[in-house]
């Protein structure tokens, strides 16, 4: 089975010892978290190293490790999920089992925001792990967004070591499934619909797969289970139309005027950032000498894995290829994503427009005293006009066209966006 970079940062990190903070792989949706838990945990068994997972959702499943599961199988009714008061014995059976190890014991707990206030839980476990010796080293992670899951509790600060987990690149997808570039643009970045080589991708289970499997928990179960959301239904409207908008700039008046029972530009923006926490999609503002007024601009909508806008519509691969409007915003919407999923924290991505409105880049990258100007090409083009005057206003920029008249889609997609900074 194909194992991410993740795998073998955090089985070294497990390896070392006990003196550690938490770790808390976090990421969105459907992109291998729960695998790349499982595939440490093997090699750390390889290794004589005692490990405990337990599913916190889903106390059927057949890798929980803690030795009173199956009882607890036994007596519990259809639907039970466990809550803080068996998060709590499973931790204290932990620590005591720890102490009988002489490499102590690494515990595992997935889907841990399905336990109500489970932050406090866990930090009074690891605090008193660390004053009391006990020789744990912790792994949380869970479908939704780390921000979503701890709200804004602060005392977390210093008690966690996040393991981020962004959708999977071009590279991965090819090592994994063989995927062609085209492929990887229309079909995105989920690992599940390829995992089975020997069938072909059917449209419309590939369809249902991204609306069962990733939106519909996304929403109800993270979006709205997690936070404050005063209109859920038009966060479904949102996600449904935004999508169709990716690679387009929009302003909210227009965004208000489609959806039903909006509200304001304030809530939309609200709104617009969860999906963003939950790796949806982005909305990047424009660029400018002075940042606080590129965001009340209207921004450019981005989704950050490209299946969100291409499942919906109901085109297929070639029928996609085909309408060079919809493929040149899949294209762009697909070069926007690796920007944003690859960058470092300090990394801004952006895009730009003239004040007349008639010269724009694509996506502007910024860290510290770096800055590079983005277009991107579905097709052979005559004019760079965006550029050359994105280069007159900022001139110590640096410029880079992605397509057919510069760097390859393939090789543009084999580097991280910091990468691509130092490389310029």
């Amino acid at each position: 089975m194909y194992q991410r970079p993740h795998v073998n940062r955090l089985f070294k990190r497990l390896s070392r010892g006990s003196n550690m903070r938490i770790a808390a792989i976090i990421g969105p949706r459907q992109v291998g978290k729960t695998t790349i838990a499982l595939q440490v945990r093997k090699k750390l068994i390889e290794e004589k190293i005692p490990c405990w997972y337990m599913s916190i959702d889903n106390i059927d499943t057949s890798e929980a490790d803690w030795p009173d599961m199956q009882k607890i199988r036994d007596d519990a009714q259809p639907g039970t999920v466990p809550d803080a008061g068996m998060l709590a014995e499973i931790w204290t059976q932990a620590q005591r089992a720890s102490q009988e190890s002489d490499q102590g014991l690494v515990l595992f707990l997935d889907e841990i925001q399905t336990i109500p206030r489970w932050s406090n839980i866990v930090k009074g476990f690891w605090d008193t792990d660390r004053r009391r010796g006990y020789p744990i080293r912790a792994v949380i992670l869970g479908s939704a967004a780390w921000r979503m899951q701890v709200g804004r509790n602060e005392s977390l600060a210093g008690r966690f070591d996040p393991i981020r987990v962004t959708h999977w690149s071009l590279p991965e997808m090819i090592q994994a499934f063989k995927l062609t570039v085209e492929e990887f643009m229309f079909f995105g970045g989920y690992p599940t619909p390829f995992k089975d080589k020997s069938r072909p991708i059917v449209l419309e289970a590939w369809q249902k797969y991204i609306s069962d499997s990733v939106l519909k928990p996304i929403i109800e179960r993270d979006i709205i289970g997690l936070t404050q959301i005063r209109k859920p239904a038009l966060m479904r409207q949102l996600i449904d139309l935004a999508s169709s908008y990716s690679g387009q700039l929009i302003s909210y008046n227009k965004l208000l005027g489609q959806l039903k029972d909006a509200g304001n530009a304030t809530t939309l923006a609200n709104y617009l950032d969860l999906l963003s926490d939950a790796g949806l999609m982005v909305a990047l503002s424009p660029y400018t000498a002075s940042p606080h007024l590129g965001r009340s601009r209207s921004p450019k909508l981005n989704v950050l894995n490209t299946a969100l806008m291409t499942a919906a519509p109901g085109y297929s691969f070639q029928e996609a290829k085909s309408d060079r409007s919809l493929w040149g915003r899949i294209v762009e919407s697909a070069v926007g994503a690796h920007l944003y999923n690859t960058r470092n924290v300090s990394t801004r991505i952006h895009f730009w427009r003239d004040k007349s409105g008639a010269n724009e880049v694509d996506f502007v990258i910024s860290r510290g005293p770096h800055l590079v100007g983005l277009e991107v090409k579905s097709g052979r083009i005559r004019s760079h006009s965006g550029l050359a005057c994105f280069k007159d206003r900022f001139p110590n920029a640096k410029t880079m066209i992605v397509g057919p008249d510069g760097i390859s889609f393939e090789d543009f997609f084999s580097f991280t966006t910091d990468e691509w900074i130092e490389r310029l």
